[in-house]
């Protein structure tokens, strides 16, 4: 039997209106608060009606505006050392992961790069500042995980995390009403991230009952939202339970080759990684459909029964017509090209992560040129 950790948040609030828990939980506590935020937060509704209350609250604020590089998180550091003790992070993936990485590496001597994985020297220690984290979108339930993810696209040339336990942000507030009025291809590309990682931990040789367990919760959430994220309050409440549900059994698990091929795509090209995602998510069943690992079919199989028992033929396919017939946006008809030595580097860093096969490099090869014109 395998045994199973599940690192969560101290506290998550769930529920329409529940970001007005944030001002209660700031002042039970009061510390100097730093704010990591995004454009559109800010110009909306959400932020215009707590904004009066919240700001005397705060020490400062930082925007960001894209996945933030370990460069852009020394500057934040050295702008802020010693003058914070706690972090409200509120925004999509990205706004919370460089909330996370600040709040860790504000409490380290060394560059961020020295303690990323893949390229860092240094071991990186828990020590960080409490994280209060808010998504604004659902799919990379950054606000369950124990990793911050930081993408240098300009010297590293890399897309790596740091990780510790005392990452996962000690409270999450989930608050459906801040999906609405999100662009279409967002919601689907966020959608197809969350999907991503639910799939990939259920797959997983790492994954237990439980992990499993959460993964199909989280895949039913999923199939549910689908059809409706543009139209329905309950969709957009299943999917940021998708999302959440994502990022604990990712934690747990691990993710496998999609993600082992997406992260080394995002370290070159300034693509949504949600796309990324969702373009190799189709090649990726197709190959899942064909696999004879026994694992795998088994997991195939008890998916289907669990979650669609009256469908014929093969789970794979039915994932493939659900996925593309109900989707909001043609994510896989997408024009991000990938040159030809930018496929030969992806093909030579990128890995199966945790998945039961171990893909070869023919294999990755054919998911890539499946989902990425390569010019």
């Amino acid at each position: 039997m395998t045994t199973s950790q599940i690192i969560a948040n101290r506290q998550t609030y769930f529920g329409k209106g529940s970001i007005q828990q944030l001002l209660p939980l700031l002042r039970a506590e009061p510390q100097t608060t730093l704010l990591f935020t995004c454009r559109s937060f800010l110009a909306g509704s959400v932020y215009s009606s707590l904004a009066d209350t919240l700001t005397p609250l705060l020490v400062g604020s930082e925007i960001v505006s894209h996945e933030a590089s370990p460069q852009e998180i020394d500057v934040w550091v050295a702008r802020w050392r010693g003058k914070v003790k706690r972090v409200v992070a509120i925004g999509g993936g990205s706004v919370l992961d460089a909330a996370k990485a600040f709040a860790a590496i504000v409490e380290h001597p060394l560059p961020t790069l020295r303690y990323m994985e893949k390229v860092g020297d240094s071991p990186i220690s828990g020590a960080t500042l409490p994280v209060i984290a808010v998504p604004t979108t659902a799919g990379t339930g950054s606000e369950a995980t124990q990793n911050a993810v930081l993408t240098d696209t300009r010297f590293a040339k890399v897309k790596a995390s740091l990780r510790h336990h005392n990452f996962v942000p000690q409270v999450a507030i989930l608050d459906p009403a801040l999906l609405e009025g999100a662009p279409d291809d967002v919601l689907a590309y966020c959608a197809l991230d969350a999907f991503t990682h639910l799939l990939e931990s259920y797959l997983s040789k790492t994954a237990s009952s439980l992990s499993r367990t959460l993964s199909l919760a989280g895949i039913q959430h999923f199939l549910s939202a689908w059809p409706m994220l543009k139209h329905s309050d309950e969709a957009r409440e299943a999917i940021m339970q998708a999302s959440y549900l994502g990022g604990l059994t990712l934690s747990t698990a691990g993710l496998g080759v999609i993600h082992g091929i997406a992260g080394e795509i995002g370290a070159l090209r300034n693509y949504h990684h949600g796309q990324i995602c969702g373009c190799l998510l189709l090649p990726f069943l197709e190959l899942l459909n064909e696999s004879e690992h026994p694992q795998q079919r088994a997991l195939m199989a008890e998916l289907a029964y669990r979650l669609f028992p009256t469908e014929q033929g093969s789970p794979a396919h039915f994932l493939i017509d659900f996925i593309t017939r109900n989707a909001i946006v043609p994510f896989w008809q997408n024009d991000l090209p990938l040159s030809h030595d930018e496929l030969t580097i992806v093909l030579e860093k990128s890995n199966s992560k945790n998945a039961w096969v171990n893909y070869s490099q023919q294999q990755r090869r054919w998911l890539i040129e499946g989902a990425f014109p390569i010019e």
